[in-house]
């Protein structure tokens, strides 16, 4: 890939661009555009994961779009139960193999777009799971671990939007826990304003992330937790199936969803913002509102 990292923007004219920003950390991306102070340098190409140069021109960054659309994404594959604290508040015991699950592309949503909560997946269930997220820049299948960095294009911040009555609840889901249906809701999966390149974090392995509901802390974790990590996770599902460029791959969530609290759940309500901040990738922030 052509860029460590990578937003979609429009700049001043109007003119709707790929560009790498110009910045010195992930932190600084919204900072600088709330100042009026971002530029980045425009990327040649026709997608982004066709940008092959960059270009030597520079612009002023007035507004960020979604780095990836749902055009963009043919699908969202999904790991359950992959922080070991997380599975220990749900009271079960860790998988021997990475639990897979999936989103259909019109679940992608942008980075600071209200969430519409469908009327059967409201009151006391809608929940948040701040994750960190691979992008599959090439297409590839039966991919080893020593090979796995090389069919990633970035990482990027995400939020598995759940509605956990349609998970778990038997009256709803049955007795074996149901796991498309309750989160693969249009916009259930909002990625953040930023792509970043294994060129400048590697296994994305020791990041911290941080997920705040209406400014209070929620979950406080790092990928150093993950009991898969992201080589072993590309590895693993792409045997025996094809993961095509775009894919978005959610790693799972530390513990602190609103299903664990205790000494009840707090689950979202309309209105309520989330926000999750991954170190070196990005923040986003996005307010759950019923339809």
């Amino acid at each position: 890939m052509a860029f460590s990292r990578l937003i979609r923007f429009r700049d001043e004219e109007g003119n709707e661009s790929f560009g790498e920003p110009e910045i010195e950390t992930a932190d600084e991306l919204l900072e600088r555009l709330q100042k009026k102070n971002l530029y980045a340098t425009v990327l040649e190409g026709s997608g982004p994961f066709e940008l092959y140069s960059q270009s030597h021109t520079r612009k002023k960054v007035e507004e960020i779009l979604p780095v990836l659309r749902s055009s963009d994404v043919p699908i969202v594959r999904c790991i359950g139960l992959n922080y070991m604290k997380h599975i220990q508040e749900g009271g079960r015991a860790p998988p021997p193999y990475p639990s897979v699950f999936t989103k259909p592309s019109t679940s992608v949503a942008s980075y600071n777009e209200d969430i519409p909560i469908p009327r059967l997946a409201q009151h006391d269930q809608c929940d948040y799971e701040g994750e960190l997220s691979i992008v599959i820049g090439r297409t590839g299948k039966n991919i080893s671990k020593d090979a796995a960095l090389d069919h990633i294009a970035g990482y990027i911040v995400s939020n598995d939007v759940s509605a956990r009555k349609w998970q778990r609840d038997p009256a709803f889901a049955g007795v074996v826990p149901q796991w498309d249906f309750s989160k693969g809701f249009d916009k259930y999966a909002p990625l953040g304003p930023m792509m970043v390149s294994p060129k400048l974090i590697g296994d994305a392995s020791n990041l911290r992330l941080q997920t705040w509901v209406n400014g209070e802390l929620r979950q406080d974790s790092d990928t150093g937790d993950l009991l898969f990590g992201v080589k072993e996770i590309v590895a693993f599902i792409s045997q025996g199936t094809t993961l095509q460029k775009g894919t978005v791959i959610m790693t799972g969530t530390p513990a602190g969803v609103g299903m664990g609290m205790r000494p009840r759940p707090r689950y979202l309500e309309n209105g309520d913002a989330v926000k999750v901040r991954i170190e070196n990738v990005g923040t986003m922030e996005n307010k759950m509102v019923w339809e």
